[in-house]
């Protein structure tokens, strides 16, 4: 355990977002408009805007030797901010100061009865909080900004980026349509108008949406989602179709049977009552359900060999020659749908470590098995630290990811029978209203993440011993 916690603290850059989350990356590159980071052997680019500023050395993620993990549960579509902008010189106040709203300035601008100021005035303002992840607030200031200005595409698009990021798909796919209306050239208007048909299960017209905004604009997370999209394409080309209740199962016929699949929907819409009465949420869109052969698992989701399946907004679910429930799927059925409950509470904001640690519980387990160890690793501080368990564990070895899932449970377990799942709900919906996981932490069970290692060690000892 000490030498994978070594492994996992190799030097590496973290950016620090303005809205809390952390990056953990190899290396860092400043671009004219972009932070470019390397993570393996794949590239990424996000906004100056959104960057608060990037520490060099750290804890970097581990990796596999597999290549890129699949999408995780945590964050299925990314907090997409676009790059383009309204020209603000002309205002003729600052609305944001010292990394606050000025609300006099807000005002001074209604004093002036200018339609245009206001929409900048007001869009400004909606951008600094949507940096943030402060969506609601973001969301009142993008609607006043839109009453006076419309048709504004740049507008519109952030808006757009915003109702994706909080999982209202199908109003974000109609705003984005607005937008590449107005601008039709517009790269990230199509951007954003390919997460929300993606998010909203119409990856055919995601691939038309991102196609288009790359040749407008090379862009390297959009090309990793257009990839993604079209094997899952070619993948389902003659797949079924069927609406059961809350859920949209797709499958090809001679993979399963009748009962087979009915059996699934079954454990499905039980399981989806159960999360229902736990988390007291009820999903807003039906959850799409995917059967794969292994191999066109694989093929569409690119995650590790250690994966059962993936929740990535849709359950990915390999039948590897099932002809029946067993104990085991039923517990995969169970953790996967709970992450999309997950997703819900959160706003698709939670770490992952709060996301396996409570798709776990559910399913149920227990640190029954390993709770005395693991308890030792904790008193003794050589645990993976849980900053770097925010992000996907889809990178990690199979030992690696072991270490990363019992840790989560732990924690998970510990807030559960300390404070109880009412905690464990609210800390999600703190997250999902823009807190920081450490701050929402704080503000639910009065404890950083130093305190929460110090305190599940403690928990593992009373409950497994020594």
């Amino acid at each position: 355990m000490l030498m994978l916690a070594c492994a996992l603290s190799a030097p590496a850059d973290t950016i620090h977002l303005k809205n809390g989350r952390l990056i953990y990356a190899d290396r860092v590159r400043q671009a004219t408009k972009n932070v470019e980071y390397d993570i393996g052997d794949n590239s990424y680019a996000i906004p100056k805007s959104v960057v608060d500023h990037v520490e060099s050395g750290g804890a970097a993620r581990a990796h596999s030797s597999s290549g890129q993990g699949a999408s995780d549960s945590a964050t299925q579509l990314p907090a997409f901010v676009p790059n383009n902008n309204l020209d603000q010189t002309q205002l003729p106040v600052t609305v944001v100061k010292d990394g606050r709203i000025d609300d006099s300035a807000l005002e001074s601008l209604e004093r002036w009865g200018s339609s245009g100021l206001l929409a900048a005035g007001y869009f400004e303002a909606g951008k600094h909080e949507l940096e943030r992840g402060h969506s609601d607030q973001a969301r009142g200031y993008f609607t006043r900004a839109l009453s006076y200005a419309p048709g504004d595409a740049v507008i519109l698009t952030h808006y757009a980026a915003l109702l994706v990021n909080v999982r209202e798909f199908a109003e974000a796919a109609s705003v984005a349509q607005r937008a590449v209306r107005v601008d039709p050239n517009s790269a990230d208007a199509y951007a954003v108008l390919g997460f929300a048909q993606f998010g909203a299960d119409h990856s055919d017209q995601a691939v038309r949406s991102w196609k288009r905004s790359l040749q407008l604009r090379p862009d390297a997370l959009i090309r990793q989602y257009l990839d993604k999209a079209e094997r899952e394409l070619k993948a389902e080309s003659d797949f079924s179709e069927r609406e059961t209740g809350h859920f949209t199962l797709r499958y090809e016929g001679k993979q399963t049977s009748e009962n087979f699949r009915r059996e699934l929907m079954e454990t499905l819409e039980s399981n989806y009552q159960d999360l229902s009465r736990q988390l007291s949420v009820v999903p807003r869109n039906s959850i799409a359900v995917v059967l794969y052969t292994e191999e066109a698992f694989f093929d569409v989701t690119q995650a590790p060999s250690w994966s059962a399946a993936v929740n990535d907004g849709k359950l990915r679910i390999p039948i590897r020659g099932m002809t029946s429930i067993t104990p085991e799927l039923a517990g995969v059925l169970h953790h996967e749908l709970a992450h999309s409950f997950i997703n819900d509470v959160s706003r698709g904001r939670a770490p992952q470590w709060l996301h396996e640690g409570i798709a776990q519980l559910v399913e149920p387990r227990d640190p029954g098995a390993f709770g005395q160890r693991l308890g030792q690793v904790f008193r003794a501080h050589h645990g993976i630290p849980f900053n770097i368990l925010e992000r996907s564990f889809t990178g990690f070895s199979g030992l690696e990811a072991r270490m990363a899932y019992d840790e989560s449970l732990a924690a998970a377990a510990y807030i559960r029978d300390t404070f109880g799942m009412d905690d464990l709900r609210r800390i999600l919906e703190r997250i999902g209203e823009g807190n920081s996981p450490e701050a929402a932490l704080r503000t639910t069970i009065h404890a950083d993440y130093a305190s929460l290692e110090t305190e599940i060690g403690n928990y593992l000892k009373d409950k497994y011993g020594e």
